[in-house]
């Protein structure tokens, strides 16, 4: 085989090998052909079934995972991003695809972050039906790559969750988030290393961890925990709480003129979260603006239902927090310090 492709920067033999990689991570040999096929008679749906589809990718974390040169957790990330979100739509999530963009492939890279892929999508139960690997060496610096991804799920036209099925006297519900997850990356390497200069191996004492173990702890995967939950109807809507924070999340999961009232100090704040607020001056609004502030995952319940949810979410040894409620209000989001009773 002429070599001139490799001579101009594309080694199609390293991708052939990442490709045998791949299928033998993931246990899918059927990876490979021109489009991946999912059997619809596997799936159980009601008498209107619709497919719930999202897309994401991780950011720049990417860029703090490739000064450390520790790929094997990013690619849970863009599982997490993508299966998170169709979950919060009330879908049950069943492939997944990914697209992985790079300027040189070295398939010992590779494989570290399709193995995150292939974890991710074990987490959240789906299937990894196919992806892309593109070498593209005048795209990318050397060593440096994006990740993005395709999820979709499936649901009954009646039981998706919609902002219409929140009422006031609902209560919300929050899921913990593994720290930063991928979101705000920009303004977090900002405070870290631009104005700061701290190191990777930097360890703040409150924070416990280096900020590479601190910064790359992988998106967490709701997926299991809250599946048994929407089987039961048991949640009105739901918010994945990524760019934009706890502000605009969990706004886009309320209908007009009612508000979601957080009691401050209900739940946990990463420590990172107040490190970041103190380093980069950040007001109270700049962190609930940008970060998930521990919380991954918000659930708006009736609260008939309470009870049974924390009951499900237990069983499931999933943590969770009764952080606040729906009330009449003209502004979506607000917070207010948490009152004993």
């Amino acid at each position: 085989m002429s070599d001139a492709y490799k001579r101009a920067g594309v080694d199609i033999n390293a991708g052939y090998e990442v490709l045998e990689t791949v299928k033998a991570l993931s246990g899918n040999r059927q990876l490979g052909a021109f489009g991946g096929a999912f059997p619809l008679s596997s799936v159980r749906t009601g008498d209107q079934p619709v497919l719930v589809a999202g897309t994401d990718g991780v950011g720049t974390k990417l860029l703090v995972a490739i000064e450390a040169q520790r790929h094997e957790t990013i690619g849970i990330d863009l599982v997490a991003m993508c299966v998170n979100d169709v979950l919060a739509q009330g879908a049950r999530p069943l492939f997944f695809l990914d697209y992985l963009g790079l300027g040189h492939t070295n398939p010992s890279q590779v494989a570290d972050i399709l193995a995150g892929v292939v974890t991710g999508c074990q987490q959240a139960g789906t299937t990894l039906i196919g992806g892309e690997t593109a070498e593209m060496p005048d795209m990318y610096p050397h060593g440096h790559y994006d990740l993005a991804g395709f999820s979709v799920g499936i649901a009954n036209q009646n039981d998706l969750l919609t902002p219409e099925n929140v009422q006031s006297g609902d209560v919300l519900i929050g899921l913990p988030a593994n720290g930063l997850h991928a979101n705000g990356f920009s303004l977090v390497r900002d405070i870290l290393f631009k104005q700061h200069q701290y190191a990777l191996e930097t360890v703040f004492p409150e924070v416990g961890q280096s900020l590479e173990a601190e910064l790359l702890r992988p998106t967490k995967i709701y997926v299991n925990s809250v599946l048994p939950l929407l089987e039961q109807k048991l949640v009105a809507s739901m918010a994945h709480i990524t760019g934009g924070g706890l502000i605009e999340n969990v706004a886009r999961a309320l209908p007009p003129k009612l508000s979601a009232q957080f009691n401050v100090g209900s739940w946990p704040v990463p420590a990172i979260m107040t490190v970041l607020a103190q380093l980069g001056h950040l007001t109270d609004e700049d962190l609930r603006a940008t970060f998930n502030l521990g919380l991954g995952m918000v659930l708006v319940v009736h609260p008939e239902h309470e009870a049974q949810v924390l009951q499900v979410l237990q069983a499931e040894n999933q943590q969770a927090y009764r952080v606040g409620q729906i009330a009449a209000g003209t502004k979506p989001v607000v917070f207010q310090e948490a009152t004993n009773g």
